[in-house]
């Protein structure tokens, strides 16, 4: 089977066998957003035409391309979920010569019965639930950073932290980015934020504090955006996680680091699982639908 994680920036596809192993892979700087005119069947043809022409014919994506600005708008799923539910919701796109099929994002309600969605790390869990067990706290970094619940074996609630897109906002387009310089990560500074963002104040008041410490000398401007990260990750992880958790932690070295460090520092126990999660997730879901 060919399975595809295809988001707003990228493209990766996997061939696989029947176990799941990866046979081949190919990789695209081909998000979403740069399909144009909503060529998605061609788009996607062009990157796994040869696996087709060698009789490949179940095809199962994940990620973005199931968002309303996607191929098609696959449904959300409610929770819990697990492998069984997602591969039995399963959204069916047209494509010659393949069975081309879109895993469904899941939505779940907080207490206060507000809504909250992910699509995409959806598969990541399913890829990575033989690691990670029956029970556990799953936290995936990036623009917006999840923060999941499995219970029984399946994924029972989550909270979506806006934290990266923030930063980026932050940085990009406020008076705190005017006293940023390109500088390495500086993680003495990334510290400092931690640490700050446990005193008393509210994260609002906090943030003004990186302007006021770099106009009293005592933050450089090649810290400042190591300070503010780690006072955003800080206050993230302070209100999602629990005291003294142990939380499995999936995405790439440059993302889960500094969420290692923060939770480490706030007195949990962070256990990093493997990269590769998506693609697992793929070809477990896969097995457990209905193909033609």
């Amino acid at each position: 089977m060919i399975g595809v994680d295809w988001g707003t920036t990228s493209f990766r596809a996997y061939r696989m066998a029947d176990d799941g192993t990866i046979q081949d892979r190919r990789t695209a700087a081909l998000g979403i957003m740069q399909v144009e005119n909503g060529a998605f069947a061609d788009a996607l043809a062009a990157q796994i035409g040869p696996w087709l022409a060698d009789g490949e014919r179940n095809v199962l994506m994940c990620g973005m391309i199931g968002s309303r600005q996607g191929w098609v708008e696959a449904p959300y799923l409610p929770c819990p979920a697990g492998a069984g539910e997602i591969a039995g919701a399963l959204a069916g796109v047209a494509f010659p010569d393949a069975d081309v099929r879109i895993v469904p994002g899941l939505i779940h309600a907080d207490t206060a019965g507000v809504p909250d969605v992910m699509r995409g790390e959806e598969t990541q869990l399913v890829g990575a639930l033989p690691a990670i067990g029956t029970e556990g706290l799953v936290c995936l970094p990036g623009t917006h950073a999840k923060w999941v619940r499995i219970v029984r074996g399946r994924i029972a609630g989550f909270s979506t932290f806006m934290t990266g897109e923030v930063f980026s906002a932050l940085r990009g387009h406020t008076i705190l980015g005017r006293m940023m310089a390109e500088a390495p990560q500086d993680d003495a500074a990334f510290a400092d934020g931690l640490a700050r963002s446990a005193a008393p104040g509210g994260m609002l008041h906090h943030l003004f504090g990186v302007r006021a410490l770099g106009l009293s000398g005592r933050l450089a401007d090649t810290a400042s955006a190591s300070y503010l990260s780690g006072l955003l990750i800080g206050h993230e992880v302070r209100a999602a996680m629990p005291s003294a958790a142990r939380v499995h932690l999936i995405g790439t070295a440059a993302l889960t680091a500094p969420y290692a460090a923060a939770i480490t520092a706030c007195g949990g126990s962070p256990v990093v699982q493997s990269e590769a999660a998506a693609a697992a997730g793929l070809a477990r879901i896969a097995g457990s639908a209905s193909w033609t």
